[in-house]
């Protein structure tokens, strides 16, 4: 009440809510605000295996305790005794040569086209015209629609397997380069005129820097793809790969290859990533990526 009175004798009246904040009872001190940390944290390490060895930890206590059927589901154990036959004897191996060889192939006929493209519908309007267009036709067609088409085609050989991975994985590789061409910062562009830089300038300093970014985005989507898709177009009349594996397992009902050649899948995908996200960092080393 006294500060009210003070600030009243000098003529000025305080709005209400200061009038408020100022009358605290006598001998209490403001309390000092806790600041609220935003952002994933720092970092745990080998943090990323904690989901995976919860589930397996899961997966082996079921297993153990009976609550899982070994016909369901075969037990870590089992699926590791497994894989270490397959493994001495080389079938593993060689049939994992095989599908990372369509996934290899397939992965890099989809960069060269996804770039290529991109970078034509990123720098010409008339470009943008011809080629975004058919490609957004073709994302609303599912690529494994077409997969009975490409077999007429092409037959039901390497060809069609390496060509459906292509059609998958070059879509997100052309959408995030067409999207950081078309994001580049016009004061660069204006830079560049000012400079009166070359073609050859141009596209090393300026179209490069802008294309990278959205460019090892679209990789790191187009890598998972490409394994996605090879799980499917190795089910179509394959005679090696791990999708033989798996076909072959479901004809006998042995579940733990199967499992197996999952887990196979899983890591192949995981690490890929990891590559990706290492080249991304290695390359980008001004970007800083939050799912690190």
């Amino acid at each position: 009440m006294a500060d009210i009175s003070l600030s009243s004798a000098h003529g000025a009246a305080d709005p209400a809510w200061l009038k408020l904040s100022r009358a605290q009872p006598a001998g209490t001190a403001e309390k000092p605000r806790r600041r609220r940390k935003l952002g994933p944290g720092r970092p745990i390490p080998y943090g990323a295996a904690l989901g995976p060895a919860l589930l397996l930890i899961l997966w082996s206590i079921g297993s153990a305790t009976g609550y899982i059927d070994d016909r369901i589901l075969s037990a870590p154990w089992t699926v590791a005794t497994t894989g270490w036959e397959l493994i001495q004897d080389g079938r593993l191996q060689e049939n994992l040569w095989t599908s990372f060889q369509r996934s290899f192939w397939g992965l890099f006929w989809g960069i060269i086209a996804g770039a290529s493209l991109g970078v034509i519908a990123g720098l010409s309007r008339i470009g943008e015209y011809l080629v975004d267009g058919p490609i957004q036709i073709k994302r609303a067609i599912p690529a494994l629609a077409l997969i009975p088409l490409l077999m007429l085609w092409f037959g039901i050989g390497e060809s069609m397997k390496v060509l459906t991975i292509a059609l998958i994985t070059f879509a997100p590789i052309y959408i995030q380069t067409h999207d950081g061409l078309r994001s580049t910062d016009a004061r660069f562009i204006e830079l560049a005129e000012t400079l009166d830089l070359s073609n050859a300038q141009f596209l090393r300093h300026v179209v490069l820097p802008a294309a990278l970014p959205g460019f090892l985005l679209g990789l790191r989507f187009g890598v998972t793809y490409s394994w996605l898709a090879l799980v499917v177009v190795e089910q179509v009349n394959a005679t090696s790969g791990l999708g033989y594996m798996i076909n072959l397992a479901r004809t006998y009902g042995q579940t733990e290859v199967i499992i197996l050649c999952l887990a196979v899948y899983a890591a192949l995908g995981l690490s890929s990533d990891w590559l990706v996200r290492f080249i991304t960092r290695k390359a980008l080393p001004w970007r800083k990526i939050l799912a690190d």
